[in-house]
């Protein structure tokens, strides 16, 4: 049975909260509906950035001392805030909306001490709202084991399927670390870290240019690669380990590049991030076909040519070219998520987490 589901997702970068709508029976994807975004205050971002550091001294996950239990109210009515104005721009009635999948904002990730928390009262969001909330995703996998991420990996096996082209395909986030979901067929899912995204480079081009990044890869362009420094940058231990494996933003900041230029130093990041992509290949089961590339590095013309370079002949293309929408893929992924909770069926896999078996997850709230 088709649900409509309402995805909602607020993510690390304390922005805002994204919104999106799908059509799915937690296995396909029938249509995409619009999107929205409600921007977090300056306010609410200095309070949820408090939050963060509170948090290091949770002693158990529904605790919320201090300024946490502020937080979390706050989050919650930004969140009721953003369905609000969703629902009135697209003129819709809760009543059609089946679901909705609520992330909340995590304040702490600690895997290895079997703890994830996300902050956000779903309970009180369902009657704000008048739907059925499903939340709470990553706690089922993280007490089995799992590193509870990354969690769109069945979202862009279900959009890959749906694209009826011949396997394995693979789909890359570019954020600020890169991770890849390696789809073929019904064979076993596959998700990883493969490496720095856009933050080396970003921090770069911040010190020395004061640009909050490179535009289309355009300074890249006109520099040199350094290859033996990429060469010595891919000797390290993380880049050899099979997967799943994962990444903070901050893993590779030790890395220097010496005195170079800027243009030069620009091209060899953006370098790095490609081959560190690439160098995935023989960790996986099949040469991948084709390459499916979201996040801002997409946006980066450099980035993509040096990465067709590396991967030829297999095709690599933006995911915006194929109807899919960046900005708000994973908000679907919550969406989608909250239907495949509802049927029980898994959102986390052996090899895209480390879990030991697949699992569900997610607890439903109802108005």
């Amino acid at each position: 049975m088709m649900l409509t589901a309402l995805g909602l997702m607020s993510g690390t970068s304390l922005d805002g909260v994204d919104v999106a709508l799908i059509e799915t029976d937690g296995k396909q994807v029938k249509a995409f509906g619009p999107s929205g975004y409600r921007p977090y205050s300056h306010a609410e971002r200095n309070l949820l950035r408090q939050a963060l550091t509170e948090a290091v001294h949770l002693p158990q996950r529904d605790a919320r001392p201090g300024i946490l239990a502020e937080a979390e109210r706050a989050v919650t009515l930004a969140h009721a805030e953003a369905v609000a104005a969703f629902t009135a721009q697209n003129r819709m009635v809760p009543e059609e909306i089946d679901i909705v999948g609520f992330h909340g904002q995590t304040v702490l990730h600690r895997p290895e001490r079997r703890m994830t928390v996300q902050i956000g009262d779903a309970t009180a969001l369902a009657k704000l709202i008048h739907i059925p909330v499903m939340h709470d995703f990553r706690a089922a996998d993280v007490e089995a084991g799992g590193q509870g991420a990354p969690f769109v990996p069945v979202y862009h096996r279900a959009l890959a399927q749906s694209l009826d082209r011949e396997g394995p395909i693979v789909v890359v986030n570019i954020g600020g670390v890169s991770n890849i979901t390696y789809i073929d067929g019904n064979e076993a899912l596959i998700a990883c870290d493969t490496g720095p995204g856009n933050a080396l480079l970003d921090d770069f081009m911040f010190r020395t240019m004061s640009q909050a990044f490179d535009t289309e890869g355009r300074f890249a362009a006109l520099g040199k690669v350094d290859e033996a420094w990429v060469a010595r940058a891919l000797a390290l231990p993380f880049f050899s380990a099979p997967p799943p494996k994962s990444l903070d933003r901050n893993d590779f900041a030790a890395l220097k590049l010496g005195d170079v230029a800027p243009a030069d130093g620009a091209a060899t990041l953006t370098a790095f991030t490609a081959a560190a992509i690439a160098r995935v290949v023989p960790l996986l089961p099949k040469r991948p076909r084709s390459w499916i590339i979201a996040g801002g590095g997409a946006r980066n013309l450099t980035m993509m040519r040096m990465l067709r370079e590396r991967v030829a002949p297999a095709s690599v293309e933006a995911a915006e070219t194929l109807g899919w929408s960046s900005d708000a893929l994973e908000a679907q992924a919550f969406g989608f998520l909250a239907a495949r909770g509802l049927k029980g069926l898994p959102l986390s896999y052996p090899a895209t987490t480390g879990v030991p078996m697949p699992m569900t997850g997610g607890v439903i709230a109802r108005p």
